[in-house]
């Protein structure tokens, strides 16, 4: 069959052009490969199609078009290839930026249509507004690339794309996340004031062993040992599916761990644990299970990750303290550990990073404060 291109006119007056190209026959079915484009603007461009449809089918071979969108394919990824192989937090976190962020953007793009230059301008705009600009950009990479793998597309546009750099202003002081020796005494000072001893035997827990929150909220009474003086960290308390509090293994290998803690910090835990069990069992719950959690509701419950970070909020905003995270209190350990002399691979093992530079990180920032202090101790000693 020869290869036709005709005219014919749109709405609006004007003249285009289309083709019925030949393609040769198809090795699988015996029958003809006939393809057909529109919208050329002139006879030209019409005839450069049918060349570079040419070299496509002589190179890789004639390619149906897909109208396969990239939102199904989203779907057909998440539940048949990256679901099964990650823990259900890192999932559930997974599903909502592609909710939130990038279905609104390639969802209903057709597969095929995506080109370098959206891939382009749309990782610009990311840049510009999430933080996560380049976690968003692997994502949208890793979905096309199971396209190509699936013999839907040709090639992964975004993989041609120049990942931009944000803009950072250096006048802008970054806000210090831990406390010093004398601001965290004074931090569990006026936690303690506040009479609560569930939160101060919470907070005094994740400032003396560095606990991550999860890690912290999924400890049970078992997993102390007054005795000995240790606490072993084996679980996290993760968001799973439909905000659902859920245990798993904590974050890697390396944050499964048994650390030493202070005899103060283990007399305070000894005090919650009687005030604990006779909360709860005036509310009619018993706490003498193998599984109690340390740190619940006042309904034996696991503790939400948002509730204590609303508590620390008030307790700042309350006695009007520096602002900090709870996460903070995990570098504030960190910070104080190599104030204390403590060799950066015990401060590794104790906080249970899986990478030597997560410490160093920590370790070059406080060191780097703490030169600038030393220049300020001794203009204040010398006093001229």
């Amino acid at each position: 069959m020869a290869t036709i291109i005709s005219k014919y006119k749109k709405k609006d007056g004007k003249t285009y052009y289309k083709i019925k190209a030949y393609m040769g026959m198809n090795p699988e079915t015996g029958k003809e490969i006939n393809v057909t484009r529109q919208g050329f603007a002139s006879k030209k461009d019409a005839e450069l199609a049918i060349s570079r449809l040419k070299v496509e089918v002589e190179d890789r071979g004639y390619q149906k078009a897909s109208y396969t969108t990239f939102g199904e394919l989203y779907e057909l990824w998440f539940e048949s290839v990256y679901k099964h192989n990650v823990k259900e937090s890192t999932y559930v976190k997974t599903q909502e930026l592609f909710k939130n962020h990038i279905l609104p953007a390639f969802g209903h793009l057709r597969a095929e249509k995506i080109s370098v230059t959206y891939c382009q301008r749309t990782v610009k705009t990311w840049c510009d507004t999430h933080s996560k600009y380049k976690v968003m950009k692997n994502y949208v990479s890793t979905v096309l690339d199971y396209a190509v793998m699936l013999g839907l597309i040709r090639d992964n546009p975004m993989k041609k794309v120049v990942t931009p750099k944000r803009k950072v202003n250096v006048d802008e002081e970054k806000v210090e996340n831990f406390y010093s020796k004398e601001e965290l005494q004074h931090f569990l000072e006026c936690v303690r004031s506040d009479g609560m001893l569930r939160w101060f035997a919470l907070f005094r827990l994740l400032s003396f062993t560095g606990f991550r929150k999860g890690e912290a909220l999924a400890l049970e009474w078992k997993d102390i040992d007054f005795l000995h003086g240790t606490i072993t960290v084996s679980k996290t308390l993760a968001r799973g599916a439909d905000n659902t509090l859920i245990i798993q293994l904590p974050k890697t290998k390396n944050s499964m761990r048994t650390i030493a803690v202070d005899e103060v910090t283990l007399g305070i835990l000894k005090d919650w644990k009687k005030e604990q069990a006779l909360d709860l069992l005036k509310c009619g719950y018993n706490t003498l299970s193998k599984t109690q959690p340390i740190f619940t509701t006042y309904k034996n419950g696991y503790i939400q990750h948002a509730t204590i970070t609303n508590r620390i909020n008030r307790i700042i905003k309350k006695h009007d303290l520096k602002k900090i995270t709870t996460h903070g209190l995990r570098h504030t350990h960190c910070s104080l550990l190599f104030e204390a002399g403590v060799p950066i691979q015990e401060v590794k093992e104790r906080l249970g990073h899986s990478d030597i530079q997560t410490t160093m990180n920590i370790y070059t920032h406080v060191t780097k404060k703490a030169k600038e202090k030393t220049a300020e101790k001794f203009a204040a000693f010398v006093g001229f």
